[in-house]
This record gives structure tokens, sequence and C-alpha cells, in this order.
């Protein structure tokens, strides 16, 4: 069984990022500036964003940190975004989730201007990646595809099956692995909450990919032997063993799963790396269409 190390995959990919970023700076004087925009101050979030801004340091990015309060209003939020959209400094930003409730999500991603938008959730990329059109792919899908190649896994005529429709994971990651590509050429199921004989289902997948949000739904019983399991998955759970309170879990049962597959990813540690590597590379993108040095 080998396990998906994505620290590592990230490690490599961020290497190859900073090479680019300094050849970047060589042709225009700048760095690759990527902003966060943080409504409100969850535990989660703050981690989050953290890690990525630490992420743009590593790899020679210029960062920044944009906070607001949890009490601004969504024109107020939306005019904000339009100042970004404007400013020639900035070539990617991203807009966490989630947001504070009465701040439609829908509405903040689509005012993003699509040529910044990073995390590649506006309806423009998504259109244009089911058009397979260069585009920003959505960042832990990507990360995914970049943690397949890194690995050599085979996707061409194999069966993936995801778990989970949204359009920030389930939906694009069918688009590119369906796509005639490599990584591609998949036969792809998509199930969800309302799916009837999901594990059935499941036991077909040679690549189970688990994006459902619920802590250790998938079971042994619900994976071939040999299939391939990329959990995306990030959940805590209370554990009174733990200084936190808690521990961080996939979607995946890891410790029943894993002696049944080819390979999985562990949470965390797998997925997670790989999506912020995956923001940074398209970030990078950005900057050079920007600049002119991209189509």
């Amino acid at each position: 069984m080998l396990v998906l190390d994505g620290k590592a995959a990230a490690a490599k990919l961020q290497e190859k990022l900073a090479e680019g970023a300094t050849e970047y700076f060589k042709n225009t004087g700048r760095q690759p500036h990527l902003a966060a925009v943080l409504v409100g101050n969850s535990g989660p979030s703050e981690t989050y964003v953290a890690a990525k801004m630490e992420t743009c340091r590593k790899v020679g990015f210029q960062s920044s940190l944009i906070r607001f309060d949890a009490s601004i209003s969504e024109d107020d939020l939306l005019k904000e975004i339009d100042k970004l959209n404007a400013d020639s400094g900035l070539h990617g930003f991203i807009v966490q989730l989630p947001l504070p409730a009465g701040i439609s999500v829908d509405r903040v991603i689509e005012r993003i201007d699509p040529s910044k938008d990073v995390d590649g959730f506006h309806p423009v990329n998504l259109g244009k990646l089911a058009k397979n059109q260069p585009c920003f792919a959505s960042a832990t899908p990507w990360g995914i595809i970049r943690l397949i190649e890194e690995y050599r896994i085979e996707t061409s005529g194999k069966h993936v099956v995801i778990l989970g429709r949204s359009q920030i994971v389930g939906l694009p990651m069918a688009l590119l692995l369906s796509r005639n590509a490599s990584p591609g050429n998949s036969t792809v199921t998509i199930c969800h909450s309302k799916t009837a004989n999901l594990k059935e289902i499941a036991l077909q997948a040679d690549i189970l990919i688990a994006a459902i949000g619920i802590p250790e739904f998938v079971k042994a019983d619900m994976v071939k032997p040999g299939a391939v399991v990329i959990d995306v998955g990030i959940n805590r759970i209370p554990d009174a063993g733990k200084k936190s309170g808690f521990r961080l879990t996939g979607d995946v049962d890891y410790e029943m799963v894993a002696p049944l597959c080819s390979a999985i990813t562990p949470v965390p540690g797998g997925v997670g790396p790989m999506t912020i590597a995956a923001l940074m590379e398209n970030t990078l993108i950005a900057a050079k269409r920007q600049a002119g040095l991209l189509p």
C-alpha cells in the first residue's frame, strides 16, 4: 500500500514555482502577488489563510491578507472586491470560505474578475474547464491532478467514483478526469446524498475520491481491493486525548480502508498541501498572463 504524500509532492511543486517566480521577477521586476480576503475570525479559516500566506513567502510571491469584520454588508464586500479587481499590482486573490450568514457566496464569487480568480470558482472558469479551454481549475481538483501525476497513477480507462458533487471539488474533478488528456480519459461517476446503491457503486471504483464532508464516511466495505483512494475531507472531531480537544480526520476511515488500497492519501498531509500548491501555480499563471508572458 502506497501512501500518497501530499507534503512531499507539494514541496517538489513549490521548488518549481520558486524557480518560476525568480524568472518572472527577471522579466518584470515584480513578484507574483496573491491576496486573501478574510471575513470574520473563524479559527479554521485563519489557519488555512495563514498556511497560504506562508507558502507565498516560501516560493517568493508577494502576499496580502485583507481582513473585514464579520458585520460587513454584502454590498460593501462587493465594493471591496471591485477594488481588488481594479488593482493592477495584484495578480490574483481569493475570498476565504465560508462567509458569514447573510452574504451570498455566489454573488461574491461571480463578482471576482475571472482573470484573477485563482481559486477557480467563477462560472467563467468552470465553463471554460468544461470546454477544455485555458482557465483556472479549482485548486483542490487541480492539486489532486498534480498528485496523480507525481505518483504516476494511471487514469486512462479507469472507473473513477467521486463522492460529492460540489462546484468546488466534485464537478471540476469529474471534468478534469474525463477530458481527453493525461491524467484523464477516465469513466467518471458522481455520487451524492441522493444516490441509490451508493455502496455498490463505490465498490466499482478503480479510483475513489471522497469529498462528501462526513467524517470517516467511507468504510472498508465500500472499497474494492487494490483501489486508489483520495480523501478530500478535513473534519474536526472531538478527542479528549488531544490537547486541543479534537483531532483531524478525513471522509475515509483510514485505518480500516488503507490495508485494502493500492494507494491512499492521509489526512492531514495528503490533498491539503496540494491544494495550496495548486493555488500558487494558478497565481503564477495569472501573473504571467497579465504580463503578456502567456496567452
